[in-house]
């Protein structure tokens, strides 16, 4: 009880968005045609979510994130931060230490959304 079991991506162009994780994170996508607006459900190796249509405008680039912000486990964060903007995302943080810990840093998908990334370091 009381933990993060599902999380929600907003996208004004949903088709986009499904490409770019599928491509970085290699997570599963399926339209649910059941429900009164677009959705796509999404499965990754440990989460599940949703993807759906954008209900109105993002705030402007430069503004904080009014939300929570999600940030994914990878095994090598240079080399996950390379497709991200090959597929068109953006460096919202650059890579940084948290020592014991790990390396964070955070990211715009093409759509403007904030999400991060985090690798463990060894022996945290």
């Amino acid at each position: 009880m009381n933990n993060i079991a599902y999380f929600e991506i907003q996208a004004s162009q949903p088709e986009v968005l499904v490409a770019f994780y599928q491509q970085v994170f290699d997570w599963s996508f399926s339209k649910d045609d059941s429900l009164p607006i677009p959705y796509w459900r999404i499965k990754t190796a440990g989460m599940y979510g949703g993807l759906l249509e954008r209900p109105t405008d993002t705030p402007p680039l430069g503004c904080g994130t009014n939300a929570f912000t999600c940030s994914i486990e990878v095994a090598d964060i240079d080399a996950t931060a390379e497709v991200i903007v090959e597929l068109g995302g953006q460096v919202a943080l650059d890579k940084f230490e948290v020592p014991g810990v790990c390396w964070q840093a955070y990211y715009l998908d093409p759509d403007g959304n904030t999400f991060g990334l985090f690798q463990p370091q060894p022996h945290a």
